[in-house]
């Protein structure tokens, strides 16, 4: 679901309940600035999410060299 940082902050407590059970994403200006989700998600879930987030031909090993090189 989708909605402005106003509705957020109109509706608190309606949107904190319904992050519990599906992802609420925030706008502002048309843009998604935020998600709430709930903190305890499937973890495997989380790990569909993230597939496809470093490419098969990386190794780990560069993919975390990479990953340090940025910050």
């Amino acid at each position: 679901m989708s909605i402005t940082a106003t509705e957020l902050k109109l509706n608190l407590g309606k949107y904190l309940l319904m992050a519990a059970t599906e992802d609420v994403y925030i706008t502002r200006n048309g843009k998604t600035v935020a998600k709430l989700t709930a903190p305890y998600q499937n973890k495997l879930d989380t790990v569909n999410d993230l597939f496809g987030s470093v490419p098969d031909t990386m190794t780990l090993e560069e993919a975390r060299k990479e990953r340090l090189d940025q910050i």
